[in-house]
């Protein structure tokens, strides 16, 4: 299982635009195979900050969406709405 973080900063006039993005293609990132699981996060105090948490059967299933035209598409939209350049991390589960 591969944890996947994604953390992004926006400007702040575009967050909105941003979560259409989101809401428009997180049912079809979650049904991409091998995600088993999607959701965003909002930083607590800097509201134009967001973060996706995602998780993988594997970092090949990872790279696959990476590289399909679902991809393609929603992740040169959120690119242009960035403050900062984002961070992302991946993790494994070693204990639950």
């Amino acid at each position: 299982m591969l944890i996947r973080i994604v953390r992004m900063t926006f400007k702040p006039e575009k967050t909105e635009e941003f979560l259409e993005i989101f809401r428009s293609s997180k049912d079809k990132i979650r049904a991409f195979e091998g995600c088993n699981h999607v959701e965003l996060l909002q930083d607590l105090h800097q509201p134009n900050i967001y973060s996706t948490y995602s998780l993988w059967d594997s970092e090949a299933h990872l790279n696959n969406y990476r590289s399909s035209e679902l991809f393609g598409q929603v992740w040169p939209a959120t690119k242009t709405l960035f403050a900062d350049k984002p961070e992302t991390w991946s993790y494994t589960q070693l204990e639950v």
